[in-house]
Formats: C-alpha cells, structure tokens, sequence
C-alpha cells in the first residue's frame, strides 16, 4: 500500500488555510505536517488569491528549504501567473475555482512523484508563452531553449570526449582565447563551478 504524502499547506489568509487543512487531513492519501515538521514534507500546497511578489517568495523559500515540489492554488489566473509560476519552480498550478479535495490530491500525489499538474488550458498558453520567448527573445540572439548557442553546445560536445582548449580550437577553426570565452560564458551564465560541471550539467539537462 502507497504511504500518504506528507504535506505542508500555506494560505495568505489563516481561513484558507484551515479550509484546506481540514479538507486534506480526512484523506489517506495525504498526511499533512505543520512548520515544525516542514522537513518531512514531500510537497506543500500554496493557496492564494492572486500570485503576488510575497507568494512569489514563499514559493522560492519552499524550494530553497526541504520542499522542492510544490503546487499552486490560485484564484486569478493569466498568462503572467503561468509564466511566474514555471519560473519560481512550481510542479502543479490550479485555479482555485473548481478546485475540489479529489483534484487538489490527485495534483498532489503526482507532483510529489515527480510529475506535472495543470489544467489543458493553461498548458496551451504556457507552451504559447514558449514559444514566443523562442521566437521574439531567444532565436535572434542565436540561443536555443535549452540555454546554448549550437557553438556552445559545439564546444561542450568536445570537451566533454576528453578535448582539451587547443584541441578544440583547432577543430573548430577558433582560436583559444574563443573557446575560453564560450566556456566562461556558459559557466557564468548557467551558474556553474567550471567547465567539468558545465559537461555534466548538459549531459544531465540533455543539452548534449
């Protein structure tokens, strides 16, 4: 039998808060944990109005902290709530309206295995929103989603079988001091410790 999942709720307002507290806790495929046992939780459940700059902090707090997978209850939502929320990491995102106990922890459940909740109408305007981010802001700066440049991606392909910075410059017709810059641009812009970390970090984001 599954083991409940372990859930941490927060609401802008204390009402909600117990309204959906109260709505989990009657269920066996949830156990919820208050803030002092913030550590055990496989997910927590925000609840909001609208998707301010607060909530917009405590959602990156949650991801920073213990809890990584998170799910979004909102009662406005657009474009930009869609947008904020993919950037601040949320795996679930669900209008407030219609959200019933059974939909809230079917969400649950499958964001703490790892997987996605959103309803198909907001899924079509997040891939909207993708692709004209590819479109409008990326492709004309030669980038593509995945964050490289294809001579980015180039390099780092090259590096990572065992090439060293004058081997690449040769095969590429650049000169060393090019292939350092690519390599201190990708590690600077994707946060990374070096070039090792910048292999690994394609090769696990499938980038390479």
């Amino acid at each position: 039998m599954q083991l409940p999942v372990a859930t941490y709720v927060y609401a802008d307002d204390p009402i909600s808060q117990a309204g959906v507290i109260s709505q989990l806790r009657g269920r066996p495929e949830i156990r919820v944990v208050d803030a002092a046992h913030l550590d055990d939780a496989a997910v927590a459940v925000v609840v909001a109005d609208v998707l301010t700059d607060d909530v917009v902090r405590v959602l990156r707090a949650l991801q920073r902290g213990s809890v990584p997978r998170t799910v979004l209850v909102a009662r406005v939502v657009d474009d930009s709530t869609v947008v904020t929320a993919a950037e601040a990491g949320v795996g679930g995102l669900l209008r407030r309206e219609g959200t019933t106990p059974d939909i809230l922890v079917r969400a649950l459940v499958r964001v703490a295995a790892g997987e996605g909740e959103i309803p198909p109408d907001l899924l079509g305007r997040l891939l909207g929103q993708v692709g004209r981010l590819q479109r409008q802001v990326l492709a004309p700066r030669g980038i593509a989603f995945s964050g490289l440049t294809p001579r980015e991606a180039e390099v780092l392909k090259l590096v990572a079988t065992g090439h060293d910075t004058a081997e690449i410059a040769g095969r590429l017709c650049y000169s060393q001091r090019t292939v350092k810059n690519i390599l201190h641009d990708v590690t600077t812009r994707l946060q990374l410790r070096n070039r090792s970390h910048a292999v690994a970090y394609a090769v696990r984001e499938g980038l390479i």
